[in-house]
């Protein structure tokens, strides 16, 4: 018998769901995880987000962590979360023990020549300043994914900026 639920796949993780709230949020649990680094890759800043973006770049490194044992209808959840803004690729991690090299997947900037891409982007300065919103837009995600005709994570992103600013 096919169990849909079986584990499938590793998930590196590099802004919002180094948060273990974000992904409880999300998945309705916390998957074991361990701290790994994404070689030839760099993380950005968006101007107007909250969030941050990956792309390639010689010689940097992103640290973040890979969120194992993700099921199928998981990886749905954080696709359908990571949105189109992202593009879905498989990569080769370094766990940080150094222990091993890991197949994971991770989400990539879409849009690999933005103007709105800058500097770094900062986990710690995230968790002081734009947490506890952010969690409320999560939260908020998940409530609409449960409806016939729900939004993307973009469109409720963006309809919670807006509530916020009136």
């Amino acid at each position: 018998m096919a169990n849909s639920q079986a584990a499938i796949c590793n998930v590196f993780v590099y802004g919002s769901l180094l948060a273990d709230d974000v992904v409880r949020v999300l998945l309705s649990r916390v998957p074991h995880s361990s701290p790994a680094a994404l070689h030839h890759h760099h993380r950005f800043s968006i101007k107007g987000r909250v969030y941050p973006a990956i792309l390639p770049v010689e010689n940097k490194k992103v640290n973040g962590r890979v969120l194992l044992g993700i099921t199928l209808p998981e990886l749905e959840i954080l696709d359908n979360f990571e949105d189109v803004e992202y593009e879905r690729r498989t990569v080769d991690v370094s766990l940080m023990d150094g222990s091993e090299i890991v197949q994971a997947y991770t989400y990539v900037w879409a849009d690999k020549t933005d103007p709105d891409l800058y500097g770094d982007w900062d986990f710690e300065e995230w968790k002081q300043v734009h947490m506890k919103d952010f969690m409320r837009m999560t939260t908020g995600f998940m409530e609409e994914m449960e409806q016939p005709k729900s939004k993307t994570r973009v469109q409720t992103f963006e309809s919670f900026n807006k509530q916020d600013v009136s």
